[in-house]
């Protein structure tokens, strides 16, 4: 399975309007032309809620 990056988290999130749900940012991500294994890692990330795009990345890197 290939990794994620950060680089590729943010593309796929731009255009994000914070707060945002968890649903809203897969969504957006589809939209956006994610690969699967990026939306599997926001559809699995913890949290449903996010503050900004930080906490998106604590929820999709902050275990690894």
């Amino acid at each position: 399975m290939a990794d994620v990056s950060p680089i590729d988290l943010q593309k796929a999130l731009k255009g994000a309007d914070y707060p945002a749900s968890r649903d809203d940012l897969v969504s957006l991500a589809r939209d956006n032309g994610a690969d699967d294994n990026l939306v599997q890692k926001l559809t699995q990330a913890g949290t449903k809620r996010f503050d900004g795009p930080n906490d998106v990345q604590k929820a999709v890197f902050g275990n690894e």
